[in-house]
């Protein structure tokens, strides 16, 4: 492995973008299937409750990878 390639993977920075990147995902990928599990819903309540969550998981999801994908363009590795 070079040296280059052990900094990387010794750099916590580094590791915690990766970490907030694949949280990140997962928490889009989430708030995606919640916004589709409301067509299976019976009441109005249920529906806009499913897309206000569904939204804001999306969101914070969304931002969270943005933010560890510039950390690690930032950090050039």
């Amino acid at each position: 492995m070079s040296k280059f390639a052990e900094e990387k993977l010794n750099n916590p920075s580094w590791k915690e973008a990766k970490i907030n990147q694949a949280l990140g995902i997962y928490i889009l990928l989430f708030g995606i299937i919640i916004m589709v599990a409301h067509l299976y819903c019976n009441t109005f309540l249920e529906k806009v409750t499913d897309l206000v969550a569904g939204l804001i998981l999306v969101l914070i999801g969304g931002g969270m990878t943005l933010f560890s994908q510039r950390r690690i363009r930032k950090l050039n590795l």
